[in-house]
């Protein structure tokens, strides 16, 4: 039973252990923002018309957003696991990553899944995960785990 544990965490590690280590260079920044407002739009009639108002992103923001979408951890299914734990609010969010293993690693990928996807059609939602710390407490808790069992 333990060999098979054993195995069944190194599989894991062998599949996320590139992608974690590529979101987590985004570490810092995500900590330093945490609590920032990070909405700025452009108005291309600079406020004479009844134009549109473009959101614009943080660069940094775009880059982490297209890393984490190249992840292992991008899940359509991410509802599932929402549904599950149900998961309302960012604190519920916050309790689940807290009580995360090895094992239940793709809880983790369906709350960055969330917030990925649900930002590409509604702007606001990226701004949220990182001024609400979701995002780094999820990366940051990958990392821990990974670090933990590799070493």
């Amino acid at each position: 039973m333990l060999q098979e544990n054993k195995e069944s965490v190194s599989e894991k590690l062998e599949k996320y252990r590139g992608d974690v280590e590529e979101l987590s260079r985004y570490l810092g920044w995500l900590e330093a923002k945490k609590g920032e407002d990070l909405t700025n739009s452009y108005d291309p009639a600079e406020g004479k018309g009844s134009t549109i108002r473009v959101p614009v992103y943080d660069s940094t923001l775009l880059g982490f957003i297209k890393k984490a979408q190249k992840t292992a951890f991008m899940t359509k299914n991410y509802v599932y696991v929402y549904r599950r734990y149900r998961l309302n609010t960012a604190e519920d969010e916050h309790k689940l990553i807290d009580k995360t293993q090895i094992m239940e690693i793709e809880n983790l990928g369906a709350i960055l899944s969330n917030y990925v996807m649900r930002g590409m059609t509604k702007g606001t939602v990226w701004n949220e995960g990182v001024r609400n710390g979701v995002l780094w407490h999820t990366v940051s808790k990958m990392k821990e785990l990974v670090d933990f069992w590799t070493a």
